[in-house]
């Protein structure tokens, strides 16, 4: 029987040790089974802390294995874009388990090993399991050529995608691409459109500081080149039943999946408002497409605004949480939210502030 609350107490004393640990657990990982290395991006950055954390959280919370099954084997399924094998689990297994014992020190008992490994093996367990399976229906990841690239500004491209065949997904989930002008790293992104007849997907990406692939996806990208997508996951941004109103809450490039769900929407109208935000009028990259929009279906209310507006554009100056909430579009309405990590958990909290109940609260948590 595992002890999860001893697993928890011990997780912690690992997790204080902070960057620490990820490190030691790479490095352990790649001296003493070299040929993972390939499995990683060049470049381990904004690698370095993910899986090491992934694991310890899930792990350290194996008493609601069940609550995270499904989470576990979309990951599962996921990784295969990597490579990963289900011959590859017990290499990290083994690395996961020197790098607790490392940082536990004195705390590290016969027990509390076994505790681990039974964890990890029931989660590396249904990870490849859940890889397995799909390995029968689905492709690992798809080829797809990039057909339309438009520069909308400095830092912000927007992007039109053809994997050629399927990849099925739902309005508000994301895809994984990586280019091979920075190979072996991946990065999240949401497409812009439901599911079109041809197949095409449309993405907005913005460079962001230190980015190396969104930075190559749009200044280096071209119409021709080819981008490896992986399959689609999340939940937290897909459209609830329903027939009422409908309040969306985004930033920067975080109305690309709004836009999506307005297009699902549209073959079930119901009220929908959304509160588009940037920091100044050039950062509503795609205003005009989004107007037309809003002017295309009676049931669809746009408001732009902005942190600043020094040249006096008419966009209205505030937050789009402050502003939907001051108009009243989030009492009674199922709320999405998707931006800046920053902007979505202080709107969560300003939202919850003013009464709003966190079940109509739906956003696709960090990092996911």
């Amino acid at each position: 029987m595992i002890d999860a609350d001893r697993l928890k107490k011990n997780w912690s004393l690992v997790a204080a040790h902070g960057d620490k640990v990820p490190l030691y657990f790479y490095s352990t990982l790649f001296l003493t089974h070299p040929e993972t290395r390939d499995l990683f991006p060049m470049n381990m950055a904004a690698q370095r802390d993910k899986l090491v954390n992934a694991l310890g959280a899930v792990v350290s919370n194996v008493d609601t294995i069940e609550a995270v099954v499904p989470t576990l084997q979309a990951l599962g399924r996921d990784h295969r874009k990597f490579g990963a094998l289900r011959g590859h689990y017990p290499a990290v297994g083994e690395a996961l388990l020197s790098t607790l014992e490392h940082f536990s020190g004195p705390h590290w008992t016969p027990a509390i090993a076994a505790d681990w490994a039974a964890a990890y093996e029931l989660v590396a367990a249904t990870m490849a399991d859940a890889a397995d399976a799909a390995a029968h229906y689905t492709p690992a990841w798809w080829d797809a050529e990039v057909v339309a690239h438009e520069r909308r500004d400095l830092e912000t491209a927007v992007i039109t995608i053809d994997p050629k065949t399927r990849l099925d997904f739902l309005p508000g989930q994301s895809v994984s691409l990586c280019t091979s002008l920075r190979p072996r790293a991946w990065r999240h992104y949401s497409p812009a459109n439901a599911p079109r007849p041809d197949g095409t997907i449309e993405l907005h990406v913005r460079a962001v500081d230190g980015g190396e692939v969104s930075t190559a996806l749009v200044s280096l990208l071209r119409p021709g080149d080819t981008l490896r997508v992986g399959p689609a996951f999340g939940s937290g941004l897909t459209l609830r039943p329903g027939s009422g109103p409908v309040a969306m809450i985004a930033g920067g490039t975080g109305v690309a999946p709004m836009k999506a769900l307005i297009e699902q929407i549209a073959a079930t109208p119901r009220p929908v408002s959304l509160y588009w935000g940037a920091r100044n009028p050039s950062g509503l990259y795609c205003l005009d497409q989004m107007r037309a929009l809003s002017a295309r279906y009676e049931w669809l209310e746009l408001v732009p605004c902005v942190d600043e507006d020094l040249f006096g554009s008419g966009i209205r100056v505030g937050s789009p949480a402050d502003l939907a909430v001051a108009h009243g579009r989030c009492a009674g309405a199922d709320i999405y939210m998707c931006g800046p990590p920053g902007m979505v958990e202080s709107s969560r909290k300003y939202l919850a502030d003013t009464g709003i109940r966190s079940e109509a609260i739906h956003f696709e948590p960090s990092g996911a």
